[in-house]
């Protein structure tokens, strides 16, 4: 029989002893019972008298019981040997059970320490033993399921490790130490083994040399990191970079560097060498760097054969230098052509009738035109000072050229807000003279002002004049020469006017009897004698026909007059009749029928001859332009500045010019109907394309931002690919046109069951309401501000064009906040046409 020990305090020699000791007493007894039998039969052998037939069983009884008592004595001296034996192991199985103990409870106190935690995982299902303490200085909780939420209390790196670590001693045995930052910034070592078939990870708190060097490593790992990504930024960047060893040889660069130097790749252009900067411009930088850390100055450079101006930015470092290089070549075209651009603006606005003075964010006047100086009959000398705009309005006042003002202090801080406000503001001013100006302050983007003035003085005397008129059309509508009449549900009178009684030649005094619909039919009859006519119109008004819909007739009577009649259900069950005399009318209107066909014989005239006329201006156009060009070549002979500046305007006038004749000859031949749509697969992006590059230049002159949002994938639509593009075109013309300087413009085109969809939209100054009904007119335009409107035609072509396709197109315009046209097209404009026939 075994017994098994199942815990840690020595019960098992103590057990084993509990069971054997009994055992050897009961034996000892046994033994102890069989000698005393065993001397009662031999004494009762003894007593019996001998006989010859007993004599052999005697014996063997006897001996018998000789060799019970004889085992009975082995057994017992056996059994206090193995006692012996037993007290002996026991007494040792104590000692070392106190020595295993002791050694025990150190191993436990040393575990328990402040600065270290075990954490060991034996079968999988069987939760973690974890034991030990670490600081509270290092953020790990004492809390055993918070502490083993690893992710709660380490940063998501030091966590992410941590797991994957852990994973792979527990399913491979592979040992580990790393060093771990908690989520407060404090580092701990964590150490991962197996022991006794567990897996066993111990954490303790740096310290000393330890944290130290986690620490660093933490810091190694972030700077390299940002070392790694400020190199991939450098190398996805399109301006060139580069990083100079303290020799002042090149040890990197970007992949932008080695194209301009024409190397094959990065490495190749820092193992040779390679230059992006000529001699003087690298001497430069050596000799700014004697001065200062920072090299900052604008460098020629030769980028693939071709001389460009860079912004050099070299700065010294402790292992050498690093240089980056911006292309500025088109920031010194665009600065030209904006030095240019502003000239023009200024004779611009001096042809202007409109007041304009522009003050910059100082509160100093930058530029202003002839109308301001006029307007307000300020000396040209005191305003090319750049005078303050407080004494503009002082000069302004001592003129009395301001309105009247009580505490003119006041005002003039209350005008003045206008520099801290973001959107325009609007003053009405009526100066002593009479005149009333319309004041604009409109607020620049970097700063200042531009003050429209508008004299409206004629425009309000016209507007009175117009509310005048408009009250002597009320008293004129009062009394109309239509006759009215209402009837009740009961068919009898209730209101008529004098024109009725005149038309059907009533007396007053039988309609102020009220009579009946049948009454007034009777007396009507002797004018227009129509039983039919008379039927359905006593049906409408008697409310005898359940429909109650409004009808309207004419009635010719005997007298030659025409009449025309209307009626019209009101609520309550009335009727209200009009009757109106429209013999002249009808007159007219056969006299117009033959007019309208003269008319459309000489619109054909007129189209055949704008067509005529436009071919005829086109040749002549085509000359002009191409001898223009001729005399700008300079191949053909040196010209002056003058010629050259003049040779310009003659070219921009003439393809002006030439874009009128061409935009009046397609108006003409989509009127004269013989225009004809060259239908095919038209690819969206590259119409959109082709459209954008047309106005790239006027974009890049306006410095506009064009936005473009066109899926991938939105494929193609049946259309006439040319006329697509002359849309885009002119959408993207006209935006640009009424684009403020450095504004975006969005296009977007979109794919839907059955159309395209192209929109552009702007952030110019929007389009009133009351002309948006008339923008798609021709030869409808008008100023954006300082610049003059164009022809009128570019819209007027749009709409043409888009409905030759079978589309639609509309505008969404708000004043300040810009316009969006939008064009839909049918994909399948052939099918639309056969549907619709």
């Amino acid at each position: 029989m075994l017994w098994h020990r199942r815990n840690l305090d020595g019960t098992r020699g103590a057990g084993r002893w509990r069971f054997v000791l009994p055992t050897l007493r009961h034996t000892m007894l046994a033994a102890t019972s069989l000698t005393g039998i065993a001397l009662v039969a031999g004494e009762a052998l003894a007593a019996e008298p001998s006989t010859g037939s007993l004599d052999a069983g005697k014996t063997a009884m006897a001996s018998a019981l000789l060799g019970v008592v004889a085992f009975s004595v082995l057994s017992a001296v056996a059994l206090l040997r193995a006692r012996a034996r037993a007290e002996a192991e026991n007494a040792a199985l104590k000692h070392r059970l106190a020595d295993l103990k002791a050694t025990a409870d150190r191993a436990e106190a040393l575990v328990d320490a402040d600065d270290q935690r075990l954490v060991a995982w034996s079968a999988p299902g069987e939760p973690p033993l974890v034991m030990g303490r670490l600081p509270k200085a290092c953020g790990a909780p004492e809390e055993r399921a918070a502490f083993l939420a690893f992710g709660t209390w380490l940063t998501p790196d030091a966590a992410g490790r941590l797991d994957a670590a852990l994973e792979q001693l527990r399913r491979r045995g592979d040992t580990f130490t790393i060093a771990l930052e908690t989520a407060n910034g404090r580092f701990i070592e964590a150490a991962g083994r197996t022991a006794g078939g567990r897996a066993v990870a111990r954490f303790r708190d740096l310290s000393g040399d330890r944290l130290a060097l986690a620490e660093l490593e933490a810091r190694h790992q972030r700077l390299t990191g940002d070392v790694e990504a400020m190199r991939a930024l450098l190398q996805a960047t399109s301006m060139p970079a580069w990083i100079r060893g303290k020799d002042g040889k090149l040890s990197w660069v970007n992949n932008a560097f080695a194209q301009a130097v024409e190397a094959r790749d990065a490495a190749d252009a820092a193992s040779r060498n390679l230059e992006f900067l000529d001699t003087a411009g690298r001497e430069a930088i050596g000799a700014g760097h004697d001065q200062q850390p920072v090299f900052e100055r604008r460098l020629p450079a030769i980028v693939a054969g071709a001389r460009r101006i860079f912004d050099v930015v070299d700065v010294v470092s402790g292992t050498g230098s690093a240089g980056i290089a911006i292309d500025a070549t088109e920031l010194e075209t665009v600065q030209g052509q904006m030095k240019r651009l502003v000239e023009f603006h200024a004779r611009t606005l001096d042809q202007l009738a409109t007041a304009v003075a522009v003050f910059g964010s100082d509160r100093r006047l930058r530029s202003y035109n002839a109308a301001f100086r006029e307007l307000f009959s300020l000396d040209a000398g005191f305003l090319d000072g750049q005078p303050d705009e407080s004494a503009v309005l002082e000069r302004m006042r001592a003129s009395r050229k301001l309105p009247e003002q009580a505490d003119f202090k006041s005002w003039r801080n209350e005008l003045l807000t206008a520099y801290q406000s973001l959107d325009a503001r609007e003053h009405w001013w009526h100066l002593p003279d009479g005149q009333t100006l319309r004041v604009l302050a409109n607020p620049h983007p970097q700063g200042g002002i531009t003050w429209i003035y508008e004299n409206v003085t004629e425009q309000l005397a016209l507007e009175s004049r117009y509310n005048a008129l408009s009250q002597v059309q009320g008293e004129t509508l009062d009394h109309l020469a239509e006759g009215v009449a209402v009837f009740g549900s009961d068919g009898r009178l209730r209101l008529d006017n004098p024109a009725f009684a005149r038309i059907w030649h009533l007396d007053q005094k039988f309609l102020s009897t009220r009579p009946h619909i049948g009454e007034i039919e009777r007396a009507c009859r002797r004018l227009h004698d129509a039983p039919e006519a008379w039927t359905r119109f006593t049906t409408s008004v008697a409310g005898l026909d359940e429909g109650r819909a409004p009808t309207q007739g004419r009635m010719e009577r005997s007298d030659g007059r025409v009449i025309d009649y209307a009626t019209v259900p009101l609520p309550g069950g009335q009727t209200m009749v009009t009757f109106i005399d429209v013999s002249d009318t009808v007159q007219v209107e056969r006299a117009l029928t033959e007019r309208n066909d003269a008319l459309e014989a000489a619109d054909g005239l007129k189209n055949a001859f704008i067509q005529h006329v436009s071919y005829e201006l086109r040749s002549p156009l085509t000359n002009i332009i191409g001898f223009t060009q001729l005399l700008s070549d300079v191949s053909i002979g040196p010209l002056t500045e003058k010629q050259q500046e003049y040779t310009g305007y003659i070219l921009s006038s003439s393809g002006s010019l030439l874009a009128i004749v061409n935009d009046i000859l397609d108006l003409a031949t989509v009127d004269a109907g013989i225009i004809a749509l060259d239908l095919g697969e038209v690819d969206v992006e590259r119409t959109v394309a082709a459209a954008i590059e047309g106005v790239r230049d006027r974009l890049q002159e306006s410095q506009l931002v064009l936005q473009t949002h066109i899926p991938s994938g939105i494929g193609s639509f049946v259309a006439d690919e040319k006329r697509v593009r002359q849309i885009l075109y002119n959408l993207l013309s006209n935006a640009v046109g009424f684009s403020s300087h450095g504004s975006s413009i969005v296009l977007r085109a979109e794919r839907s069951a059955d159309a395209i969809v192209f929109s552009v939209e702007d952030q110019g100054p929007g389009i009133p309401p009351e002309f948006l009904d008339s923008v798609f007119d021709r030869f409808e335009s008008r100023a954006a501000g300082s610049a003059r409107g164009g022809a009128g035609l570019g819209l007027a072509i749009v709409k043409s064009f888009v409905e030759l396709h079978g589309g639609t197109v509309s505008i969404r315009s708000e004043e300040g906040r810009g316009t969006e046209v939008s064009v839909h097209l049918p994909i399948r404009p052939t099918e639309l046409a056969v549907a619709a026939e």
